[in-house]
Parts: structure tokens; sequence; C-alpha cells
């Protein structure tokens, strides 16, 4: 196994103003190492998205009219206010395990902006894990689908320019012009043994980061209805012989992100989602790993976040993992606790049942920029 060391860190506080970096402040090759910096979302200004075919296909009919609506409105106070208070108590966890948190800027998601094609407005920054894809000691901006998400990462530029002038390598993907040609006409959700189909055609790479896992020098990834398979082909380019991405499928007729359907846990451990994933046709580098099927999740008594969530009741499965054994999960799921618990970790309880309207839980609310390790290979 063949490893490579993390370049050094300097010791003394360097100013946003420093032309000549000691090291990359940015590390990180998997989903387990030792945390050391993450970057967590924010509520501030956050904005009911467009109606725009790409954003409703993956909810209900009745849910897309109800958005139609609204489009363009703050959310309502009630559902930031409690979705504040948990998100206040997940960063003071992290502080008192020691990670160093960062934060974006805050922005009104409800300014008009436009490009030559159309105009949107904003949506939110409450999960850069979608915006933003990690690789060592580069960040990638990725292009995607939505155009309420458009200039997303823009709320993140400050923090991105101080990682650049402290030597980390900064990557935008080509931006996508997110016209008519991307998206198939008259699509509709797939029905229950019909041949999967998605909304996006091959007409320019898109992706988001959070259909993106990482283990080491092995990436998995699911083919979304925000992630193409031209967007997966350009990570492949761009990465080089260096990576391998594979392809994991899923059975979710509204396939989007991940980190509700596969994640890893730690070296040779996988949770995989028995509603939408096939263990006997997982990819074959994953034949010696562990492969842990996730519980049924607890039900949820709030009618109101069972209706406004965007990412359906498999939202358990989105942990975030502090180190090879400590692992960050909803207070709520206590299934999901206590398998953890079973197959070894440590889980640690924490709210963040509210988050969901907002996009997820503590991996979507996150991007860990730094953890403690080295660039290995655990596949076979």
């Amino acid at each position: 196994m063949t490893a490579v060391q993390r370049p050094g860190i300097p010791t003394t506080p360097t100013t946003s103003h420093a032309t000549e970096p000691l090291g990359s402040p940015v590390w990180s090759h998997n989903e387990w190492d030792p945390l050391e910096e993450i970057i967590v979302g924010r509520l501030d200004g956050a904005t009911i998205p467009s109606s725009h075919p790409v954003v409703t296909c993956n909810i209900p009919t009745w849910a897309a009219r109800l958005q139609g609506l609204a489009a363009g409105f703050a959310y309502p106070r009630v559902m930031v206010e409690k979705a504040q208070q948990e998100l206040d108590q997940f960063i003071a966890l992290l502080e008192s395990l020691g990670v160093t948190v960062r934060r974006p800027e805050a922005v009104d998601h409800k300014q008009r902006f436009s490009t030559p094609d159309w105009s949107s407005r904003g949506f939110c920054n409450t999960c850069p894990r979608d915006s933003m894809l990690v690789i060592g000691d580069e960040i990638i901006e990725t292009p995607m689908a939505w155009p309420c998400r458009y200039f997303e990462t823009h709320s993140y530029r400050e923090i991105l320019k101080d990682y650049f002038r402290r030597g980390a390598r900064w990557t935008a993907a080509p931006k996508p012009q997110l016209t008519d040609e991307l998206f198939e006409r008259d699509f509709r959700v797939p029905g229950d043994g019909e041949p999967m189909r998605y909304i996006l055609t091959e007409f320019e790479p898109v992706f988001d980061a959070a259909d993106f896992v990482r283990a080491g020098r092995d990436l998995f990834v699911t083919r979304s209805n925000v992630t193409n398979r031209t967007g997966i082909d350009w990570v492949r380019r761009h990465l080089g012989p260096g990576y391998r991405v594979h392809e994991i499928e899923s059975r979710c007729r509204t396939p989007m992100h991940i980190d509700t359907t596969f994640v890893l846990l730690a070296p040779g451990k996988a949770l995989v989602n028995p509603e939408y994933v096939d263990v006997d046709r997982l990819p074959e580098a994953l034949r010696s790993w562990d492969i842990l099927v996730a519980p049924e999740p607890d039900p949820i008594d709030d009618r109101l976040l069972r209706i406004t969530s965007m990412c359906g009741r498999w939202l358990s499965m989105n942990v975030l993992m502090v180190d090879e054994k400590r692992v960050i999960a909803e207070r709520h799921h206590t299934g999901m606790l206590r398998a953890l618990e079973k197959w070894g970790f440590e889980p640690i309880p924490c709210d963040l049942l509210h988050y969901a309207p907002f996009g997820g839980s503590f991996h979507c609310a996150t991007l860990d920029v730094r953890r403690r390790g080295t660039l290995e290979s655990y596949c076979d």
C-alpha cells in the first residue's frame, strides 16, 4: 500500500496577504481520517427554490405546485429558527471535539440574477457538500444543474481565496449553460419496474459533489438528476490515472446525492440503503469490504418536517465521521445509533432533524476540508 504524505502546515498564523504558502491548509482524501477543519453551511437568507423542472422532478407533484407558489420567498421563520438552534449546537459539538469550523458569508438569496439565457433567484448556502469537492489539497467548484444554485460558491469565496493564498489548489469545473438542451423534454419520474430515466441529457457536464464519496484513490458516484455521465467523465479525466471512479447503481426513482444511498464509514466498511442498493451489483472494487445494511429509519412524527424535507426518509444515513470510530448521527434515529454501536463505532448523538427542509443533515451540511492522513488505496 503506497501513501502520499501530507504537506507541512504552517505552525504560525498566516495573514490574508501571504504570498509564500508553506503548505496546503486543504488535505482530505477520504470520509474517515481524523477531522481537523470543516466548513459548515449557513441558514441566513435561505429562499424557497424556483420551480424549474430540474428542481421539482425530485418531489411529489402536489409539493411541486406548492413550491411553485412560494418560490422566491424566504423560508418561514419558525422553520429557520428551529433549524438554527440545532445547527448552533452541532457547531458547538464540532468545536468541542477540537475541529476548526469555517462559515460562508450570509447572502440574500432572494436577489434575482441572470445569464444571457435565463434568470433565477437563489436558494441557500446550507450545504457546502454540494458545490465543492475536496480531493487531497484541491477544492473543485462543481457545475451544478439547478439554476438557482449557479452562483452559490460566491458565498464561500473569502474562504476559498484564503485557502488558495495558503497553498491549496483551487479549480472550477466548466460553468454550464443550463439551457433547455440539458433537460429532457416531458420528463416524468419512472414507475417501479420501468427503465431508469433521468431529467439530464448529456449536453454538457454537470454534477453535484454530494454525488461522490471518497476512499483514497477510489471514488464512488451515483448518476442522478443533478449528475450526468458527462459530469462523471469530467471528474474521471480531471483526476487522471491516479484515481478510479466507480459508479454505484441506485434503484431510487428520484436519485439525488449519494449520501443517503451509499456511505463510507471506515476503511473496508460501507453503509448501504437496502431500498436503493442491490448489494450483489456493487462494484468489484468493494468485494473485500464489509457491507453494512442500514436499519429502517425511525418514523418522523412532525408532519411539517415530513412534507417539507427535500431528502426523503433515509436521511438517517447522513452521518459525519469524526475519525474511524467516532461518528456524529441524528439523535432521533435510535435504530441507526444502535446499529453503528453494534458495528464497532462510537456514535455521538446530535440534533439536526429540522435542517432537512434546507437540504440535508450532518454530511450534507458540511465540507471536510482537512483530515489528518495520507492518500492510500483501500480497494481491490
